[in-house]
């Protein structure tokens, strides 16, 4: 398949949210990537269910939700109510891995799991399997803007082996400092989701640059 472009609503304009979220409807991006932040585990604080029930009442693509938090078990079911199509959560912050994942698809949402930039992806070895996508992040979770960590290239390679090995039909999700400059080294590597935020936000024509970012 090719891959898939996932606008970062973090880095829309807030006081136009509806405008934002119609672009990303007419562009030829993929899904609307919605980070969500607790301020406890990263150092700043997002948007919470009101604001996603907002942009899913526009949104015409899916709902590719990213929990930043702690204690995200017993928020599952409001995500999902939401209107979260993807939920993704961290590594580092779930004790009971595997017991998330499956509560997350038994709901009938598509289940992530996001890696820090000092996590190794050998760690998701024995979860692999049960995965529809892994985010690999590409900077510190928490702002937006930052610079992009180059060894997210060989993560991504080493990923891609796991996911070849263990015959999953996981998909690797890059997020943070992605851009016109490094998204096709990206996807050499095995990336199959571009998540961009001020890429496409912050460009003087976001359409434009989310089709530049869809070319092989």
């Amino acid at each position: 398949m090719s891959h898939l472009i996932a606008p970062s609503v973090l880095s829309a304009d807030f006081a136009n949210i509806q405008r934002d979220v119609e672009l990303i409807n007419k562009s030829e991006a993929d899904w609307f990537h919605v980070d969500v932040m607790d301020g406890v585990f990263v150092p700043n604080i997002s948007f919470g269910f009101p604001v996603i029930k907002a942009i899913k009442k526009h949104a015409t693509k899916p709902l590719d939700v990213h929990l930043m938090i702690k204690d995200c078990d017993q928020y599952i079911q409001q995500f999902k109510d939401a209107g979260a199509d993807n939920l993704t959560v961290h590594f580092e912050a779930c004790t009971h891995l595997h017991r998330t994942v499956q509560a997350i698809k038994a709901l009938g949402m598509k289940a992530g799991v996001a890696i820090n930039p000092h996590t190794t992806v050998s760690l998701l070895t024995d979860i692999i399997s049960e995965l529809d996508l892994v985010c690999v992040m590409s900077v510190n979770p928490g702002f937006g803007g930052q610079k992009f960590i180059e060894n997210t290239y060989d993560k991504v390679a080493a990923l891609r082996e796991i996911i070849k090995t263990k015959k999953s039909k996981a998909l690797i999700e890059v997020d943070g400092g992605v851009d016109l400059n490094n998204y096709k080294k990206l996807l050499q590597c095995g990336a199959n989701i571009l998540v961009a935020g001020n890429t496409v936000f912050g460009s003087s024509n976001p359409t434009e640059t989310i089709s530049n970012l869809k070319k092989q």
